[in-house]
C-alpha cells in the first residue's frame, strides 16, 4: 500500500506539472500575449514593450517557465492580476471557500437522495417506477446545467417566486450560509445531473451485489428480504459509489463553473468565468491549476478510501 501511495503520489505530480506546462503555453499564445490582455487592444507598441520588461515577458520563454514553477514551488505565488489588482492568490483564498460550501451540500444531497433512488430501482426494477426513474435520470443527465438551472429560475423564481434569482453574493461563508433560500436553486442544478449518475450507478452496484453467492447463501440461512437488502448487498454496493465520487469531481467541478455563472455566485467558478471574459491571464492561470489539483487530490483519495473500506482490495 505504501509503495502504491508513493507512486500514486509521484504521478499525480506528473500531471500537475503537465497541466500547469501546458496552461502556461497555451496562455502565452493568445494573440498579443498576456502584455496585450492586460493592457487592452489600445495599448501602443512602447507600453506593452515596457509592460514586457517590468514583468520578465520580454524574457526567452522557458525562463519564464522557470520562475513561474520556482514562485508556484517556494511561495506559492500563482501570480498577479492586472485586471482586479489582486495578487491570484487573494482572489482565490476569498472565492474558494465558497465554492467548497457549494460543491460539498450538493455532492452530500446528491449521495442521499441518489442511494436510496438506487436501492428502490433494485426492488422494483423491470417496473414502471424503475422505466419512470431511469427515464427521468436520462434526462437530467444530458440537461446542461446551464440549461437546468435557467429553467428552474423561470418556475420557483420568476413564476412561483419561492426563491430568489440570484445566489447569496456575501463576501465570507457566514454571509452565505446565512441565506439558505438563495442556495436552493444553484444546490438543486448542481445536484440534480450528480443524482441522475449516482442512482444509475448505483443501481447496477446493487444489482450485481444481490446476484452474488454470499446473498444466496444469506437467504438460504434464513434471512429476510431487508436484513439481506440493507444488511449484505447495501454495504457492499456502497464501495464503488467512493471511487465514482473521486472519479466525478472534474465533472461536478465543471457543473459549478456553469451554475455559479447562471446564479451569479461569488465562487470559483464566476472568478474563472470573468477571468476568461476580461482575458486576465494570470488569474485564468491560478484558477485552472487549483481546478486541476483537486481533481488529481480526489481521485487519489478515493484510490485510498476504496483500500481502506474494503479489505479484499489490495494496491501493489
Amino acid at each position: 500500500m505504501i509503495f502504491y501511495l508513493i507512486r500514486r503520489i509521484f504521478q499525480a505530480i506528473v500531471v500537475l506539472i503537465g497541466v500547469t506546462f501546458l496552461t502556461f503555453i497555451l496562455a502565452h499564445v493568445i494573440p498579443g500575449g498576456p502584455a496585450r490582455a492586460a493592457l487592452g487592444s489600445r495599448a501602443t507598441p512602447g507600453q506593452l514593450a515596457s509592460f514586457n520588461a517590468q514583468n520578465g515577458y520580454d524574457l526567452p520563454i522557458w525562463d519564464q517557465l522557470y520562475r513561474y514553477f520556482e514562485g508556484l514551488i517556494l511561495h506559492f505565488n500563482l501570480g498577479y492580476s492586472y485586471k482586479a489588482n489582486q495578487t491570484v492568490r487573494s482572489l482565490i483564498l476569498s472565492r474558494l471557500p465558497k465554492t467548497l460550501v457549494l460543491l460539498g451540500i450538493s455532492t452530500v444531497f446528491a449521495v442521499i437522495i441518489a442511494v436510496p433512488l438506487g436501492i428502490l430501482q433494485t426492488v422494483r426494477r423491470y417496473k414502471p417506477i424503475d422505466y419512470a426513474l431511469t427515464g427521468l435520470s436520462f434526462i437530467f443527465y444530458a440537461m446542461p446545467a446551464f440549461l437546468l438551472g435557467t429553467l428552474l429560475i423561470l418556475y420557483f423564481a420568476i413564476d412561483l417566486k419561492w426563491f430568489p434569482v440570484a445566489a447569496p453574493s456575501a463576501s465570507t461563508v457566514t454571509g452565505i450560509l446565512a441565506d439558505p433560500r438563495g442556495l436552493v436553486l444553484p444546490i438543486l442544478t448542481l445536484s440534480a445531473i450528480t443524482i441522475a449518475s449516482f442512482s444509475r450507478y448505483m443501481r447496477s452496484s446493487m444489482m450485481e451485489a444481490m446476484a452474488e453467492d454470499y446473498i444466496r447463501t444469506a437467504r438460504a440461512k434464513g434471512a429476510g428480504s431487508l436484513r439481506v437488502l440493507f444488511r449484505h448487498a447495501l454495504r457492499n454496493a456502497l464501495i464503488p459509489i467512493i471511487t465514482l465520487l473521486g472519479l466525478s469531481l472534474p465533472t461536478i467541478v465543471g457543473g459549478a463553473l456553469i451554475t455559479e455563472t447562471v446564479f451569479n455566485y461569488p465562487g470559483m467558478g464566476l472568478l474563472t468565468t470573468n477571468a476568461a471574459l476580461n482575458d486576465d491571464v494570470p488569474l485564468l492561470l491560478g484558477t485552472t491549476l487549483v481546478a486541476a489539483f483537486a481533481t488529481v487530490v480526489g481521485s487519489l483519495l478515493a484510490d485510498v478510501l476504496y483500500a481502506v473500506v474494503d479489505p479484499r482490495v489490495r494496491y501493489h
